[in-house]
């Protein structure tokens, strides 16, 4: 491809609307162009990009045994009823209606979809497993789209969708999915970790996310380099620390503090350390249910409770925090000054492990204007003991014990075990060897293909631009042509077809740009290798080669003559360092 024919219209400003380099850089490098909130049109080097990704994502797909389809953008309401969310899913779903009245919606997922196929079409357990995908572009009607493609409203996503027969067999399409997302972000050339994670409002009992590591990213995970262990930190399994037995320094007293409702104030009031003050957090599980509870969770004041670890903690099939307008009337002390005493009837009380054996702490009173001091936990609070709160840096990884470490992410992919959720609101049987039916067992996997390109970017960039991976670079190599003179455009000719004949995909510079102004573009684009054939070299009988993840000054001088094997060879270097990473 000649640079001369190619719309890449790059700019020097920064974006008003872009908070984060992903969005500013795709920007300045002609990639993408706002058509309105969260909405971008794709130009051909941010297309050839997401190619680049696609491509890579439906070899491993379609190696893993899944098979593309296609299904439609367009939704009707009636199939949303069936799984029962069309309610349940909220604004974030875009409804409209036809001129006949009937209501649709714009997909931002597609299990009713899929499930309702699969439910018309198969029926013995002999045609499965089945394993369906698709890439296709999605639409949430995000309240506060941001970020450019990180969280626009239209995006670009593979969705796929395993059918078994039971657990066992699902759960081994779970596992070929699991592998192939390994290798689908291992060949994009991205440092990630797949964790473990909440299932959210898909539902299902088992999931992953796969995170892109990226200091910008959003996402706060931790991760143990001794057994390998990765979760997101609301999920991550902290091992209990050993309990001390400390003597008591003396019965719990109340002491005033007037006004003193945040973790901070009372520290400050009394002197005494956050890790000295017992923190309470009130939710509410299973609201409107039989089952329904209120729940003060306790934790250290410099921790945090983990909203999705109560929930686990406690069986809870829905939780929510407790508004300050109810708190007084469902654990029967003020707002503020709630503590493990003093309760209403009823409340359950669960705490962390890391309060175990604690003495001489600080506790809400249960009063207005009062806390407690001298509390021991294993004394004066009765309660569940269970692992509440959020991981951080430092704490023992809960499978081996040794230290965990902390990272930010971008999620980039998601895998779900969702079991029979779809199948049985939705009436999707088969079969069995049996001759009865059963509901299909269904999994869940997707991979936001512009959320890639976007975190790859977030990863991988310096002051100067881009500096893409090379398996999903809009091109390989690029030529850069550094004058007017024929003998130039000649010798830079030669190589940019030199090096197409050897199976490189390469940008030509063939504009008649300043030197000056062709290198800025490059580094703004970050094509990972970089041939620059100027008059000077020619008449010393070189070009110079760099690749773009190196500084500007380590240019290699090579021959003419050699220039078409040393940048081809530089490419597959590239791509072998990463076949080599473990």
């Amino acid at each position: 491809m000649r640079y001369s024919q190619l719309l890449v219209p790059t700019v020097k400003e920064t974006p008003a609307d872009a908070q984060v380099v992903s969005h500013r850089l795709m920007v300045r490098a002609g990639m993408i162009r706002k058509v309105a909130a969260g909405v971008y049109n794709f130009l051909p080097l941010g297309w050839r990009v997401l190619q680049k990704v696609s491509a890579i994502v439906r070899e491993e797909m379609n190696r893993a045994g899944a098979q593309e389809l296609l299904m439609p953008a367009v939704q009707p309401a009636e199939l949303w009823q069936e799984s029962g969310r069309w309610q349940q899913y909220g604004p974030e779903l875009l409804r409209f209606s036809d001129r006949k009245g009937a209501a649709f919606c714009i997909g931002p997922t597609h299990e009713e979809v899929i499930t309702a196929l699969v439910r018309d079409e198969v029926k013995s357990y002999k045609q499965l497993p089945l394993n369906l995908y698709q890439i296709q572009t999605k639409f949430r009607d995000e309240i506060r789209p941001r970020f450019g493609l990180m969280r626009g409203r239209e995006f670009i996503m593979k969705d796929a969708y395993s059918f078994d027969v039971d657990e066992d067999g699902a759960g081994k399409s779970y596992d070929a999915m699991f592998d192939a997302y390994n290798r689908i972000f291992k060949r994009c050339g991205l440092t990630f970790r797949p964790v473990e994670a909440d299932t959210g409002a898909i539902g299902g009992n088992r999931s992953h996310e796969f995170q892109v590591l990226a200091e910008t990213g959003e996402d706060a995970i931790v991760h143990c380099d001794a057994c390998g262990y990765a979760a997101n930190v609301e999920l991550a399994a902290i091992k209990a620390p050993p309990v001390e037995e400390k003597q008591p320094p003396g019965p719990a007293e109340q002491v005033a503090t007037p006004g003193k409702k945040t973790i901070e104030d009372v520290a400050g009031f009394l002197g005494v350390e956050l890790s000295q003050v017992i923190k309470a957090v009130l939710f509410v599980v299973d609201e409107d249910t039989d089952d329904e509870r209120s729940v003060v969770a306790l934790c250290r004041g410099d921790h945090d409770v983990a909203e999705a670890k109560v929930k686990r903690a406690l069986g809870a099939k829905s939780i929510r925090l407790m508004n300050e307008d109810e708190v007084q009337t469902r654990t029967g002390a003020p707002a503020g000054y709630v503590g493990p005493t003093k309760l209403s009837d009823g409340v359950v009380v669960v705490m962390d492990p890391a309060l175990q054996g604690a003495v001489g702490m600080v506790a809400g009173a249960g009063v207005s204007d009062a806390h407690l001091v001298q509390v021991a936990a294993g004394r004066d609070i009765e309660a569940t003991v269970a692992d509440i709160r959020t991981a951080q840096a430092g704490d023992a990884c809960g499978r081996c014990g040794q230290p965990l470490g902390a990272a930010r992410g971008i999620e980039v992919g998601h895998v779900f075990f969702l079991g029979t959720k779809y199948s049985e609101a939705m009436g999707a049987t088969v079969l069995d060897e049996q001759g009865k039916a059963r509901p299909l067992v269904m999994g869940c996997y997707g991979i936001g293909v512009s959320r890639t390109a976007a975190a790859a970017i977030e990863q991988n960039h310096d002051d100067n631009g881009i500096i893409w991976p090379i398996p999903i670079a809009p091109f390989e190599a690029t030529v850069l042509a550094l004058g007017k003179e024929p003998e130039v455009l000649a010798a830079a000719e030669k190589v940019y077809l030199g090096l197409r004949e050897q199976g490189v995909d390469v940008l030509f510079d063939d504009r008649p740009e300043r030197p000056g102004s062709k290198f800025k573009d490059h580094d703004l684009i970050g094509i990972p290798v970089r041939v620059a054939v100027g008059g000077r070299g020619l008449k010393e009988g070189v070009v110079e080669l760099k690749t773009r993840a190196e500084g500007r000054d380590d240019v290699r001088q090579v021959p003419v003559a050699e220039a078409v094997d040393k940048t081809a060879a530089l490419v597959r270097e590239a791509y072998d360092a990463l076949s080599g990473d473990s």
